[in-house]
């Protein structure tokens, strides 16, 4: 969907809007709680944990499985499979490994088709209360999507709906973590935080590029781009673009105005942009209330997730102190 014009890209948007809804995402929201509290118990009494391997990697694909009404087993294929669409990223440049990555995307694609052809015949056969169902059953002028249709917003809903995700909670930390006083201020003043994670999203851009190829040819800052090229849009460059924003280099929480393009803009806005700051919001309020002494666990560099165009930790060893409540 992310790759089509219209006339295709707002009848797939449409169909899918109708299974995608806001009530859809809010009545989530005990499940969410939930989820995150149970990853992150566990950790608590130990003073240390992998951020991103142990709690806001596993959160977003939990999630998912909830919303598309599948088994939480599945979720380790979940991972696996988005790993091997997220090192797509590696093919735009010919990289010596791409025929073998390409290789692994098609296995897995196939994999993919495979696992939903048998959640189809379930759904036709015993509609549920679920996302998948509403995918199945979405329509627009007697239209309903392809089973091609649900894989590639599978695929899309995979990476996109894990990766910003797992991202802006790693990078909500590693930023506090930079910034002791923006910390600080927080936990004085919780209400803060929806302020805070939207200079996240343009601070550490969780998405810093997406690719375009021009239809005709475009001129852009006196620069003529042929027709037919492939042009990458720096979003995270845009997002520190200081003709945008005064101080375009500091991390400052209660920024306003703050027109940050993190999840894109016009009719390619992201569809999931209120889950990933619904999901963010639980997940960090459940971590800093918990929480004290928040610091990294090592001075070694952290490792990037594995694809060009995302930006975040694939590990990320943090320490603390269990909060204790007085009764």
């Amino acid at each position: 969907m992310i790759f089509q014009d219209p006339p295709m890209h707002p009848r797939l948007r449409g169909l899918i809007s109708q299974a995608f809804t806001p009530r859809s995402i809010s009545n989530l929201e005990p499940q969410i709680r939930e989820l995150s509290r149970e990853l992150l118990e566990p950790m608590l009494d130990r003073g240390v944990m992998d951020l991103a391997v142990d709690f806001s990697a596993p959160l977003p694909m939990r999630v998912i499985a909830r919303m598309l009404g599948l088994p939480e087993n599945d979720v380790a294929s979940f991972g696996r499979w988005n790993d091997a669409i997220l090192q797509m990223s590696y093919t735009v440049a010919g990289d010596r490994n791409a025929a073998e990555i390409v290789q692994t995307f098609e296995a897995v694609t196939a994999e993919m088709n495979g696992y939903l052809t048998t959640l189809l015949a379930e759904r036709h056969r015993e509609p549920r209360d679920d996302l998948f169902t509403r995918l199945v059953f979405a329509e627009i002028d007697g239209e309903r999507l392809s089973q091609a249709e649900i894989l590639g917003f599978f695929q899309l809903l995979l990476l996109a709906g894990s990766e910003t995700t797992t991202n802006l909670i790693n990078n909500t930390i590693l930023s506090f973590v930079a910034h002791p006083g923006e910390l600080a201020r927080i936990r004085e003043s919780p209400e803060l935080l929806p302020s805070a994670i939207e200079e996240v999203l343009r601070y550490r851009s969780p998405l810093q590029w997406m690719y375009r190829v021009t239809k005709r040819d475009a001129e852009l800052s006196g620069q003529t781009i042929p027709a037919g090229e492939l042009v990458l849009a720096m979003i995270g460059s845009a997002n520190r673009d200081p003709r945008q924003f005064p101080e375009a280099n500091r991390f400052v929480i209660t920024r306003d105005p703050n027109p940050h393009l993190a999840f894109g803009k016009g009719i390619h806005f992201c569809l999931g942009a209120s889950l990933a700051r619904f999901e963010a919001r639980i997940a960090l309020s459940d971590l800093l209330e918990q929480t004290t002494d928040l610091a990294l666990a090592s001075d070694a560099p952290w490792p990037p997730r594995p694809g060009l165009h995302v930006h975040g930790p694939s590990s990320l060893p943090i320490k603390f102190k269990r909060c204790v409540k007085r009764s």
